[in-house]
């Protein structure tokens, strides 16, 4: 997919929120989200990139997130959220996923007027250190919660899945508290460069080190990331079975997954690709599990295990060891955003 100015990329989104999602029933509103909130329109915007966009709905259960799509030649990504979930300002302030998109307008469409009042109040306090503080202890929450309800019973794949998205959520402790947006992909890129910011770069080791990427070679990551490769497109062939993921597995958005992890990679940033590129190996196999055949699965097993074990995870006992290290760390993890929160000059002192 060829780049393009992000102000296009909005206009694009737009239009598709009026053309489609506006006419649905139960709208309530739309607005952007993700990484380019920030970005002016004419910056240009990477091949590996995608415009967020979340569909306000009065559904009190909302559908199962639209994904990633092709419109006008945007990649958009569009998520379904309720109504409920922005009732409060409070709430939002609180939530470190939802109050960044509030910072600034990133309104697309609002008929009832609830979003604009909402986006004003956020906007206002976001900087508070309550605010921001409280945004820190939300995102500690999600991590203790999230290694706690590691299921031992279920799939390797899933067991993994479980295990590295909270880890890799220590990074955004350390985004919340710099103010900057808890991206996903980039996680572990933008961690560092906040930690290098604000003088704590040799907390950087102990996140790549809870991750267990720390010693590994661009020539070794560049090689997990060719076997992900032949993963990836086996399982974006065979996937009939919807997950919430699905659209992330797709060959109209493999630009995202592997030419983004090889941008990193050959920009000098390899260990900062590994947490995506497991992530990825570990939703082919549950679209695997789920739609392949048992021999194909088998064949294609042993790259994925390569990856993890070059991490360190060879059971599951090693996947609860590695989990209470990063709860064990947290205490330290907190005394660094701490240190971020009172050095932040953006920050609104009470």
């Amino acid at each position: 997919m060829l780049s393009m100015r992000v102000g296009y990329a909005r206009t694009a989104a737009a239009e598709w929120v009026m053309q489609h999602a506006s006419r649905e029933e139960g709208f309530q509103g739309a607005y952007f989200s993700g990484s380019t909130i920030g970005l002016p329109d004419d910056s240009e915007m990477s091949a590996a990139s995608d415009i967020d966009v979340m569909i306000v709905t009065a559904q009190a259960e909302p559908p199962l997130k639209l994904g990633k799509f092709v419109y006008r030649g945007t990649l958009l990504e569009a998520t379904y959220m309720s109504w409920n979930q922005l009732a409060s300002v409070e709430e939002v302030l609180t939530s470190y996923h939802l109050a960044g998109s509030f910072r600034v307008d990133t309104i697309i469409a609002d008929p009832t007027g609830h979003l604009r009042r909402l986006q004003t109040e956020v906007s206002r306090h976001f900087a508070d250190r309550v605010w921001v503080r409280r945004r820190c202890d939300n995102v500690r929450q999600k991590i203790e919660n999230g290694l706690r309800a590691i299921d031992t019973a279920a799939p390797l794949h899933d067991q993994v899945t479980s295990w590295l998205f909270p880890t890799g959520v220590t990074t955004h402790v350390l985004l919340v508290a710099a103010l900057r947006n808890p991206t996903v992909r980039l996680r572990y890129l933008a961690a560092r460069e906040v930690l290098m910011q604000y003088g704590h770069g040799d907390l950087y080791l102990d996140l790549l080190n809870l991750l267990g990427c720390a010693h590994l070679t661009p020539e070794r990551v560049e090689h997990h990331l060719t076997e992900l490769e032949q993963t990836f497109d086996v399982a974006a062939a065979v996937a009939t079975t919807p997950f919430f993921f699905s659209t992330d597995i797709k060959a109209t958005t493999r630009s995202v997954a592997i030419d983004g992890s090889r941008e990193l990679i050959r920009a000098g940033y390899h260990q900062e690709a590994v947490f995506w590129i497991v992530a990825t190996f570990a939703r082919c196999h549950k679209i695997l599990a789920a739609d392949a055949p048992q021999d194909l699965q088998d064949t294609l097993l042993p790259a994925f295990k390569a990856i993890i074990n070059d991490l360190g995870i060879t059971s599951t006992n090693t996947i609860i060891r590695r989990a209470d290290e990063v709860v064990q760390f947290l205490p330290r993890l907190w005394e660094t955003t701490e240190a971020i929160l009172l050095a932040n000059p953006d920050i609104v002192m009470e």
